[in-house]
């Protein structure tokens, strides 16, 4: 048994060199068929986090004088102005300060419920997609690993069937679908990760200025309205 996993080991160290010597889609397709459902993990990966970026990017363009010209225009007793502020601006915050506008005459209860259940719904939005994307920076190494597995398997039916003796030739199929599947299980879970953890880092400090304009909205309302 030693015997044979030390041949092995050399079949896996002459796999190594040729496969330095291959081209990428050469390598890829030694993979197998999993490397087709990595290849789409991948661009599903590329996918989300471009459309998500850029979803976000603009969710946190804000206006650093939105708030002073909201205060204005309430402390004038001008509230279409603010609402039509809002809607120009178009942005989480901007439409939480509407649903805020909207509630006004009301209990402050209800308007800060009002612009909590818009939050809500606005990080709900922002999150969409993310966790498939997590999914994804789980999944993808374990599908390599399920290659790996695979090709090990491969490899030993193929020395069993030879009758020991270790050709080349005949455990190369194996050994690339091993070692391909592995690497690209990583170059796509990698990224993913790294990905989901920075679209949630940005969505995080959205959120905290969320919760900061919308406790300053709330101290707007309690100022006196000028007549």
């Amino acid at each position: 048994m030693n015997f044979v996993l030390l041949q092995a080991a050399e079949v896996v160290e002459e796999v190594a060199a040729s496969a330095a010597k291959m081209s990428l889609w050469e390598l890829f397709n030694k993979g197998g068929w999993l490397m087709w459902v990595l290849l789409l993990l991948g661009g599903v990966t590329i996918f989300i986090f471009v459309e998500r970026f850029v979803a976000i990017r603009r969710a946190s363009a804000f206006d650093m004088n939105f708030m002073n010209r909201i205060r204005d225009h309430i402390s004038e007793g001008d509230i279409r102005s603010a609402v039509m502020l809002c809607r120009h601006t178009n942005t989480p915050i901007a439409r939480m300060v509407e649903k805020g506008i909207e509630r006004l005459g009301r209990p402050m209860s209800d308007v800060q419920n009002a612009i909590e259940n818009v939050a809500n719904l606005e990080v709900s939005r922002l999150e969409n997609g993310l966790p498939f994307l997590a999914t994804i920076a789980g999944g993808a190494p374990m599908i390599g690993f399920l290659g790996t597995v695979l090709g090990m398997v491969q490899t030993f039916m193929d020395m069993s069937a030879a009758g020991g003796t270790v050709d080349m030739a005949l455990l190369s199929g194996g050994m690339y679908v091993a070692m391909v599947t592995t690497v690209g299980g990583l170059v796509v879970g990698i990224p993913a990760y790294f990905g989901y953890n920075y679209l949630v880092a940005r969505i995080e400090k959205l959120v905290f200025r969320m919760e900061a304009n919308s406790i300053a909205f709330m101290d707007i309302l309690n100022q006196p309205v000028q007549k």
